[in-house]
């Protein structure tokens, strides 16, 4: 099934959005999640777990009013430049052309994320680098308020994502450099729309959000961990994937570890989601099960739009399960991520994807 054509209806248009590449990236999955939405009564949405904000951005242009929540902070960043910059398109431009005329220089980032074209195994391009260090630098110096600024740091990690020397992450770095590892760095004015609605964004435990706010929809996209039990922790932490982005945010030059230069608060002895743990408790069901419980149980949405992975820890029919118990799952959406199209539901088929292959699932549930 094309994904112009769900549930024998024309998908309705859906509004460009940006991010960086991203694991957990629904980009391919927002013309299903737009389909499911606007079937549902209501006009304020919670986006749980936020990510690059790719949902966030396409529910604030369809007209929803959005809290745009994630425990990163590069995912704040990302909410406030989406959802909150208010400022002319003018104002902005004339900073990232001052920022793009700067020289570069060798610094903290060059010394530690920095290679020649004749070496390799670290992010970026010394030439990128460079110019990161002198942007970072004089972006600190500049007298803006916080908002303004993370669309300035939005538009410089969105470029450095266009240069870089990964698959997506920052664990591990390729042996050879790809084409656009060679292009000059250059800052560009972030996507704008224009916001019509008093939008929040927040980082915090989801938990907590969950005791403060109540939104007529919920969308909920957890961390995955792994399914894999032989995997390690450090293989499925999005913190540690991510890190350059929180310490060019921070700015923070940290201690670092590692071949993948790693910041120290990073590792899995401190940067853990429960939503990745891949370990069992003491009852013996898995530790990610019982949050995805407790994330639905205490959810006050009448709605909620529940993401989840074939690769995931938890499995499919245990997710079922649950949500039968806080209400009933009204629409159950099984999508080939690799095709992007849909699978023919019925309710006879088998839930778990063959082995090897990527399923994406999405589960419409209304609390009772």
């Amino acid at each position: 099934m094309s994904p112009n054509d769900i549930f024998g209806q024309k998908i309705i248009h859906i509004p460009k959005t940006e991010g960086i590449k991203y694991i957990g990236s629904k980009l391919r999955l927002l013309p299903y999640i737009a389909q499911l939405l606007q079937e549902l009564p209501g006009k304020t949405i919670l986006d749980g777990f936020s990510g690059t904000t790719r949902v966030s951005q396409m529910c604030a242009q369809l007209g929803y009013q959005v809290l745009c929540n994630d425990i990163a902070v590069w995912s704040e960043v990302f909410g406030n430049c989406n959802l909150r910059a208010h400022q002319e398109d003018r104002f902005y431009q004339e900073i990232i052309d001052h920022l793009n005329a700067l020289p570069g220089y060798d610094g903290w980032y060059t010394e530690h994320y920095g290679a020649t074209s004749t070496q390799c195994k670290r992010p970026f391009q010394a030439k990128n680098t460079r110019k990161l260090d002198a942007i970072r630098d004089e972006i600190e110096r500049l007298d803006i308020d916080w908002i303004d600024t993370c669309v300035l740091l939005t538009s410089l990690i969105y470029a450095l994502d266009a240069v870089d020397n990964t698959l997506g992450h920052y664990v591990s770095y390729l042996s050879q450099w790809p084409n656009r590892s060679y292009r000059e760095m250059r800052l560009k004015l972030p996507n704008r729309f224009p916001i019509e609605r008093g939008h929040s964004v927040l980082r915090d435990d989801i938990f907590n959000i969950l005791q403060q706010a109540k939104y007529d929809i919920a969308y909920f996209d957890p961390p995955y961990g792994s399914n894999n039990a032989k995997m390690p922790a450090s293989r499925v932490r999005y913190a540690a994937y991510y890190h350059i982005w929180t310490t060019i945010i921070n700015h923070d030059k940290p201690t670092l570890f590692g071949k993948g230069a790693r910041r120290v608060d990073s590792s899995d002895r401190i940067a853990t989601s429960i939503f990745e743990e891949f370990r069992k408790n003491e009852k013996g069901s898995f530790i990610a099960a019982d949050a995805i419980r407790a994330l639905l149980h205490l959810t006050t949405s009448e709605y909620i739009l529940l993401s989840y992975s074939s690769g995931g820890r938890v499995g499919v029919d245990e997710i079922t399960n649950i949500a039968s118990e806080v209400g009933e799952l009204i629409k159950f959406l099984k999508i080939d991520y690799q095709k992007n199209v849909m699978a023919d539901m019925r309710w006879t088929n088998a839930w778990s994807a063959p082995k090897g292959r990527h399923w994406e699932y999405l589960f419409l549930i209304q609390k009772h």
